[in-house]
């Protein structure tokens, strides 16, 4: 098929879809192995059949409701591109505040730090890619979230600066002194995820978005594991949902000083932040 066809065809399939041309060309040139301007000059070559079909698979994928970055396998964040699949959360542009917020704290200096819920690994291998003096540990319930992150730093080429083990914060006591812990933490109430938009509900891990209750329990168990972990004036950065700010702050009151709420680009309360007392 020739190729300006193929465009049209994943269009028309993609129609009911936000944003349905740029997913149309992602998809298509991904798959053909193009940049935009290539996409562009070889409208006129043709698409071989393996191709067609793999296009219109994932065209089908994409209708059905799965987002385009598990369709895909990978995602932007802090100017990397990471795999990811649907064992991991999707990285969103609101999670690079709290990467920033570390990054800034530390200047340049070098810190061990820990990410506890790493996922993808985006948080803690973006800090450790824009600063080659962070040495990182990273942990996660999820035997195969761990296995993305170590493959992750692979392709980042930090290995040798990261380490991911299986870990369940909510059970287990953690070992070692670090100067940053940093978290993205599961913090959506427990009786909200129905509510969810259905790309999340119904392809995103809920083990990486059930936050309890109240959305607070592991936020609890961190800030209490954290003030054992941490380093003298040792630094802890949580991302939080937008309503809980307050309640983060308050959390942290007991064992942290200079509590901060950062907001993100769209002005809402993204990252609570602070120092552990001596």
């Amino acid at each position: 098929m020739v190729i300006r066809e193929l465009v049209k065809e994943t269009a028309a399939l993609l129609s009911g879809i936000e944003n349905h041309m740029f997913e149309t060309h992602l998809i298509v040139r991904t798959v053909l192995g193009l940049s935009p301007m290539d996409l562009v000059l070889s409208h006129k070559s043709e698409a071989d059949d393996e191709a067609v079909e793999k296009i219109r698979s994932y065209a089908q994928r994409r209708i059905n409701g799965e987002p385009i970055q598990y369709i895909l396998g990978t995602q932007e964040f802090m100017g990397i591109e990471f795999e990811v699949d649907k064992n991991v959360l999707i990285p969103r542009a609101d999670t690079e505040t709290l990467v920033e917020v570390v990054l800034k704290q530390l200047s340049g200096n070098g810190a061990s730090m820990l990410d506890i819920g790493c996922g993808s690994g985006c948080v803690g291998l973006s800090a450790a890619y824009h600063n080659n003096r962070i040495y990182l540990r990273g942990i996660d319930i999820s035997l195969a979230a761990t296995a993305l992150s170590r493959k992750n730093a692979e392709r980042l080429g930090i290995s040798e600066r990261a380490d991911f083990t299986v870990c369940d914060i909510m059970t287990e006591h953690l070992s070692g002194k670090y100067d940053v812990i940093v978290s993205n933490p599961p913090y959506i109430r427990t009786d909200v995820i129905p509510t969810l938009m259905r790309e999340v509900q119904c392809f995103e891990p809920h083990l990486a978005l059930d936050g309890g209750a109240d959305g607070l329990k592991f936020y609890r168990r961190i800030v209490s594991e954290a003030k054992i972990l941490l380093n003298e004036n040792g630094f802890l950065a949580f991302e939080i949902g937008y309503d809980q700010g307050e309640s983060v702050s308050e959390l942290m009151a007991d064992g942290f000083c200079d509590v901060t709420v950062t907001k993100d680009l769209c002005g809402n309360d993204r990252v609570v932040s602070g120092r552990r007392k001596y």
